[in-house]
């Protein structure tokens, strides 16, 4: 991955959650070529090795630590475990995330729980359980992945809007409660970043998408990485509660 940012991590300890595959493979990388040992959190084990794989090549330590962070008290064991392994957890980044897209009349009961859950209430039960530990500590970093949806809306995404909104609003609040004890709060909002999802949009969408954007071109998820490698860095210790946007200049 080709990012000339760099930030000093060393001897720090990160977990990424969604750390399988797009935003939370790349951030994972980024932190971990930074000097952090990065704690890459998700349900397939597979994608996970792959994640740890890529950080080790680039001469960063990283660690597979399958979970399904819609279980509350995996997903809190999971925080609460590398706390206990390393002696320490300095950044965490709530990445995790799916979408059921559909019109909100034709929206199933499911499609609106599934995407709360795993977007939005697996992002407060690990922020509260890491805002313990960083608390006791009296320093840490907290990043939660928005997007711009949770910003502006989007047509077929009542659920996934909702979550990210909802994200946005619990960063604010978070850091109201954190950031005097030495724990900064702050969310990314990205706009259409280059990714599995995305390319499920296919050729023709993304042409007409890239023309919505000022920048005339979707997003790398290093882009992103970019942003949550500042954030996640001592030098923002008087940025919090507030949201990133990442997107070309699309909210402008």
């Amino acid at each position: 991955m080709d990012l000339s940012l760099s930030v000093d991590l060393k001897d720090q300890v990160a977990i990424v959650t969604g750390a399988s595959q797009g935003l939370g493979r790349a951030v994972a990388v980024a932190l971990g070529q930074n000097g952090a040992h990065v704690v890459c959190v998700a349900r397939n084990a597979e994608k996970l090795a792959a994640t740890v794989a890529e950080i080790e090549a680039a001469g960063g330590k990283g660690e597979a630590l399958p979970c399904d962070v819609t279980d509350r008290k995996a997903a809190a064991e999971a925080i609460e475990g590398t706390h206990k392994k390393h002696g320490r957890l300095d950044i965490l980044v709530n990445n995790a995330g799916i979408t059921r897209d559909k019109l909100m009349r034709g929206m199933s009961d499911e499609e609106w729980d599934s995407v709360i859950a795993t977007n939005l209430t697996s992002c407060f039960v690990c922020c509260r359980s890491a805002a313990g530990v960083m608390r006791r500590s009296k320093y840490g970093r907290i990043i939660n992945m928005a997007s711009i949806s949770g910003l502006i809306g989007n047509p077929g995404q009542a659920n996934y809007s909702a979550s990210k909104a909802g994200m946005i609003g619990m960063t604010r609040t978070m850091s109201k409660e954190l950031v005097s004890r030495g724990v900064t709060v702050n969310a990314v909002a990205p706009g259409f970043i280059a990714s599995e999802m995305t390319a499920e949009l296919g050729e023709v969408v993304l042409e007409e998408v890239k023309k919505r954007i000022p920048a005339k071109r979707v997003g790398q998820p290093e882009d992103v990485a970019a942003a949550v490698l500042f954030l996640a860095s001592r030098d923002a210790s008087y940025i919090s509660g507030q949201t990133i946007v990442v997107d070309g200049g699309m909210v402008g």
